[in-house]
C-alpha cells in the first residue's frame, strides 16, 4: 500500500485540489496530520470524494494524553487502523537515557486507548531519536523497548546517522509503516532543505527495497518535507515507486 503523507502539502493551501491531483496522479491513499482535523467531517467527505483511503495519520501527542476521545473520534471516522504520534518539541525532548526511559513509558500510555480501540499505535521518528545515550543505545532503542509500533522513517534514520537497512533488521517486527523519503545530493535542492523527490536523491533503495519486501514491510508512505512543488513530488515519487 502506497501513501501519500498531507504534510509534504501543507504549504499548498486548497486541500481538496490537492486530493484531485494525488487521485490522478495514481495514489489511492494519504496519511493526514493533526493540522488537518478542524474539521474532520469535512476532510471524510473529502477523501471520499476523491477514492482516498487513510489507513493511517498522525495524531499530536497532547491530544492523546489530553483529549483520547477526540483523538478516537477523528481516527475511527477518517478510517485510520494505525496511529503515530510524530513529534515532540525541542524543549521537551528529554536529555539522557533515563529522560527517554521516562518519555517511552509516557508515549506507552498515551497509546492505551489506541489499542484498547483496536487499532495500532506507535512512533515515527525524526534524527534526534539517533543520537547515542551511551553505549550504543539510543532513544529509538528505548522507544521500542516498549513494544509500541513504529513508522520508522528511513530518510530520518540516514539523516541521524543510522543504516536504514540495519534499522530496519534491528527493529524486526516492531516496523508497522515506513516512510519512503529520500535526501538531496550534498549541495543540492537548498530551496527544498536539502530533500529530494523519492528516486532522485542519493538513499539506497535497492538494499532497503529489498529488506522491506524481506520482512513483508508493504504500507509505505511517500514523504517530502519541504517540496517546492508538491504535484512534481507527488508524480516523480510515485512513478520511481512503479519502477520498484
Amino acid at each position: 500500500m502506497i501513501a501519500f503523507q498531507l504534510y509534504s502539502a501543507r504549504n499548498f493551501p486548497y486541500l481538496d485540489a490537492t486530493l484531485a491531483m494525488l487521485a490522478e496522479a495514481g495514489y489511492r491513499a494519504v496519511e493526514p496530520f493533526a493540522g488537518l482535523y478542524d474539521d474532520v467531517g469535512a476532510l471524510r467527505d473529502a477523501l471520499d470524494r476523491h477514492g482516498l483511503a487513510a489507513p493511517s495519520g498522525h495524531m499530536a501527542l497532547e491530544t492523546l494524553e489530553e483529549r483520547p476521545g477526540e483523538a478516537l473520534r477523528v481516527s475511527r471516522t477518517l478510517g485510520f487502523g494505525k496511529v503515530y504520534a510524530p513529534w515532540i518539541a525541542p524543549d521537551a525532548r528529554p536529555r539522557d537515557r533515563e529522560g527517554w526511559e521516562a518519555f517511552a513509558r509516557r508515549l506507552h500510555a498515551a497509546g492505551a486507548p489506541v489499542r484498547e480501540a483496536g487499532m495500532t499505535f506507535g512512533w515515527h521518528n525524526h534524527d534526534f531519536e539517533m543520537r547515542d545515550l551511551g553505549g550504543g543505545v539510543t532513544a529509538l532503542d528505548v522507544i521500542a523497548e516498549t513494544g509500541v509500533a513504529l513508522e520508522l522513517d528511513l530518510a530520518w534514520v540516514a539523516k541521524g546517522g543510522g543504516d536504514p537497512v540495519q534499522w530496519l533488521r534491528k527493529l524486526g517486527g516492531q516496523v508497522a509503516t515506513v516512510h519512503v523519503k529520500d535526501i538531496a545530493a550534498q549541495g543540492e535542492n537548498a530551496a527544498e532543505d536539502g530533500w529530494a523527490d523519492v528516486g532522485h536523491g542519493i538513499m539506497d533503495w535497492e538494499a532497503i527495497v529489498a529488506e522491506l519486501r524481506r520482512q513483508g514491510i508493504e504500507h509505505w508512505v511517500v514523504e517530502h518535507d519541504n517540496p517546492a512543488d508538491a504535484a512534481r513530488f507527488a508524480r516523480r515519487s510515485l512513478a520511481t515507486l512503479g519502477g520498484w
